[in-house]
């Protein structure tokens, strides 16, 4: 007997391959005790499978009509030290804000302290808000990049971080590297990251973008990765101005796309945020190289950045998922990517008719199962599948001073998704699960 630690019973609602809908009502689930799904089943056979797991019907956690479950969100893009003034500081496009904004506040994060403090701030934010997994950007700090894994680890958070490479910056001189400590410090994160053996975080090679990097550097970069078999971020054809730059840093290539591609940075592991003016040439190279993309469109929005059309990235069977890209997007919740998403999907059926507007159902796919999809994560998270985690949400749409009204009578159908992606709250998330087990409400992390 496959022995199962938790069983749940009630509605649960997934995406698929082949949907990006599936609901699954009066569904049973076990955990097993490495948290991983043992069994997906009906109501119905409920003495079958306790009998086959070794459960007593007693034991099972029964949802109400109001609750379901849904997979953790993953924020596929997300800037851990810009938390610390997000919501502020958006009157500036991209390289303009750089300057005055952020380099001068990333430079603080020498300071363990202070480090400490915002990244337990935004870590605990995420997870109360339903990310199961992100995706960090630190800082080019490698003692305060570790400090961010340590503290994902320590509340249980899903992550990918990367300690930021720059060997260039104009604007903020102290904020940059040489090109060997860039290097060398990337190895020393990721050397001591994975001697940490943290189970659900793992290193991911980061030069911050084409315009912060030499040659030299990027091609370490992505020699670095191979070797070690690691994810890559970076940022890619955000805004207009930094497109002709880069062009103009690298004439030899032909694309920003190629940019990269040149130095061994787009692979099946790499995720690239924005992506708003590449071209279905360099979109073919992603698919070509099996490399993804983040769409980040509060971020977009909110910098006048641009506009990616997601249904062009989807047509061209691109790997895609959404980010909050704090903080040039305001919001740390990747509720919020769901509508701004949609907002900009409509914006683009608003100037061009005959554009096909993406389905809340499809934007409920990006920030589940296509974000761990982008993240090359999807083997062990996204949706609900037997051996995959149990990274979910539980989710009541009729939570106690919770900002939805339920007038009639209804079941936690189609309806109550649709409502909590557009009114819903983290008080609507009433547990958050990564890897099987309960991370909110939040048990303080032992002292060691």
């Amino acid at each position: 007997i496959k022995r199962v630690q938790h069983v749940y019973r009630g509605t649960f609602m997934h995406s698929t391959q082949q949907a990006p809908l599936q609901i699954l009502e009066d569904a049973l689930l076990g955990v097993d005790k490495d948290g991983k799904i043992a069994f997906i089943g009906k109501g119905g056979e409920l003495n079958k499978l306790s009998q086959d797991f070794g459960f007593s019907p007693s034991e099972v956690t029964q949802l109400t009509k109001d609750e379901f479950f849904m997979p953790g969100m993953v924020d596929t893009h997300i800037h851990a030290p810009q938390y610390s003034y997000a919501g502020t500081a958006l009157d500036l496009p991209l390289l303009q804000w750089l300057d005055t904004y952020t380099f001068p506040v990333e430079s603080r994060f020498r300071d363990l302290e202070f480090a400490k403090k915002v990244y337990t701030q935004v870590v605990k934010r995420t997870l109360r808000n339903g990310t199961t997994t992100a995706c960090y950007f630190a800082t080019i700090h490698t003692d305060a990049s570790l400090l961010l894994g340590k503290i994902a680890n320590d509340f249980g958070q899903r992550a990918l971080v990367g300690k930021v490479c720059m060997d260039m910056n104009n604007s903020v001189q102290h904020y940059k590297e040489t090109t060997q400590d860039s290097q060398d410090e990337t190895r020393r994160f990721i050397t001591e990251l994975l001697k940490k053996k943290y189970p659900l975080v793992k290193p991911v090679v980061t030069p911050r973008f084409v315009l912060s990097c030499t040659g030299p550097l990027l091609g370490e970069l992505g020699a670095i990765a191979r070797d070690n078999n690691l994810h890559i971020q970076s940022h890619i054809s955000e805004n207009a101005q930094e497109v002709k730059i880069a062009k103009e840093m690298f004439p030899e290539s032909e694309t920003y796309t190629d940019i990269y591609h040149k130095f061994n940075l787009l692979t099946d592991k790499t995720v690239m945020a924005h992506g708003c003016y590449l071209s279905d040439d360099e979109l073919n190279l992603f698919k070509e190289t099996g490399a993804s993309l983040s769409h980040c469109p509060n971020s977009n929005i909110s910098l006048c950045s641009g506009v990616l059309n997601v249904r062009n990235v989807l047509k061209h069977k691109v790997k895609l998922g959404l980010g909050t890209d704090v903080a040039g997007g305001y919001s740390a919740s990747m509720l919020d990517a769901v509508r701004r998403a949609r907002d900009t999907s409509k914006f683009i059926t608003i100037q061009t008719p005959e554009h096909e507007t993406l389905t809340f159902e499809e934007v409920f796919r990006l920030a589940t199962l296509g974000g761990s999809q982008a993240l090359s994560l999807d083997e062990q998270t996204g949706n609900f599948e037997v051996g995959k985690d149990f990274d979910a949400l539980r989710v009541n749409v009729a939570a106690p001073e919770g900002p939805i009204d339920i007038s009639q009578e209804e079941g936690p159908k189609v309806g109550s998704l649709e409502r909590f992606l557009n009114l819903g709250d983290d008080r609507n998330i009433v547990e958050v699960y990564v890897a099987g087990r309960k991370v909110i409400p939040f048990t303080e992390p032992t002292a060691e």
